[in-house]
């Protein structure tokens, strides 16, 4: 089944276009030269986005591929003006992203709740003849048009919102940490790419204080080229304050697999580097072996420390080793005073890149195109088919 959490949309905008103006003269049995009454038009409708902390996705506009607000009305006789038109109101949950969708350029961001960003103004109403009156022009004949509207295609993504980050390969057990350390229920699975869409998770910490720690899906070598689920869900741990590494302790080589995971961040965002980072040596209750059998030391985390320049600690999610330790890492971090503003710059996007990462890929066994009339292969026997105008 299809997953509900969408973080990508791109649809069709249209303001609403300005009501024209009335060239009118008041006409009454006693008044031949009554003179200009025309009033003026009506203000088309805008495209507003509403930020609303109730919604998690873009599901809702996932098949509202069209928006457009209603045309402002014409102006009327007795200087009477015209009906303003209706404003469509987009909701959007916080962290939505704006660019254009034809350019890839950045328009604009909702961050807070009820916070509201005009996308596309509506057009202004014209102005009735009865504002063009003068001493020497005492009976105008014309009005002003409406403005016209604004179209434009938009594409919205979505940047959850979140004080940690966790980054890891497939199975490094960041899935398991945040169903330790929170409520969360991710899925849990001795396969890769058991995360296929982000999770949250509000870990609690002491004297009822709390966090929300983020777990995207497993990056591997040469994510920013398109393999695995390349690095479509990066986007969700730009605005970290604290990214959390997450290797096995079993790795052979856990400063080589780090290296990897910030190089892959680095292709994607370099702005990414700046923001504070931490190491957490996972699965330590399953130490390393040999080729030989034998068990091998894991790292210290001093070691780490010294050679990373981040800090380093070992955790255990199944027999809670380091857990506490681990949070109060993170606090640390999450409260000091360079961590608490988290100001990211949206560069402008690839579109040809974006929709072909947001298109259904095929899966690896089967060829694109392929059709298959039956689950059980067997011979076709045509002849059965005779006789009921299948051929005619």
């Amino acid at each position: 089944m299809p997953s509900n959490f969408i973080d990508y949309v791109k649809i069709y905008c249209r303001s609403g276009k300005g009501g024209a103006g009335s060239m009118h003269f008041h006409r009454a049995k006693y008044l031949p030269k009554g003179g200009p009454d025309g009033g003026d038009g009506g203000r088309g409708g805008s495209i507003i986005l509403h930020g609303n902390r109730n919604l998690w996705t873009l599901l809702h506009l996932k098949y509202q591929k069209h928006i457009m607000a209603t045309d402002g009305g014409r102006g009327g006789e007795s200087r009477s003006s015209g009906k303003d038109g209706e404003d469509r109101i987009i909701e959007v949950p916080c962290g939505t992203v704006v660019y254009d969708g034809d350019t890839g350029e950045y328009l604009c961001e909702v961050r807070e709740h009820d916070e509201r960003v005009v996308l596309l103004r509506g057009g202004k109403g014209g102005l009735g003849n009865w504002n063009f009156r003068t001493a020497t022009n005492q009976a105008p004949r014309y009005a002003q048009p409406g403005e016209p509207c604004q179209e434009r295609n938009v594409i919205l993504q979505l940047k959850v919102l979140a004080d940690v980050g966790l980054v890891g390969f497939p199975n490094a057990g960041k899935s398991t940490l945040l169903s330790v350390v929170s409520a969360a229920k991710p899925e849990i699975a001795d396969y890769p790419f058991t995360t296929l869409t982000p999770q949250l998770g509000i870990v609690r910490y002491r004297d009822e204080r709390s966090f929300c720690m983020a777990d995207i899906p497993g990056i591997i070598e040469g994510a920013s080229e398109g393999r695995g689920l390349g690095l479509r869900f990066l986007r969700h741990i730009e605005r970290n304050a604290v990214l959390l590494f997450l290797v096995p302790a079993a790795s052979p080589d856990i400063e080589g697999e780090y290296r990897i995971l910030l190089s892959e961040l680095e292709k994607y965002n370099p702005q990414l580097l700046t923001k504070a980072r931490m190491l957490a040596i996972s699965k330590c209750d399953i130490p390393p072996y040999s080729e030989e059998g034998e068990i091998l030391p894991i790292p210290s985390a001093e070691e780490l420390t010294v050679k990373l320049g981040i800090p380093v600690v070992h955790i255990s999610s199944f027999t809670g080793e380091g857990i506490d330790r681990l949070k109060d890492m993170l606090w640390d971090e999450l409260t000091k005073e360079q961590n608490q503003v988290i100001e990211i710059s949206h560069a402008p996007i690839d579109i040809k890149l974006v929709e072909r990462e947001e298109e259904p890929q095929p899966a690896d066994d089967e060829e694109e195109g392929t059709i298959y009339l039956n689950e059980v292969e067997e011979e076709w026997d045509l002849s059965k088919y005779k006789g009921i105008g299948w051929d005619e």
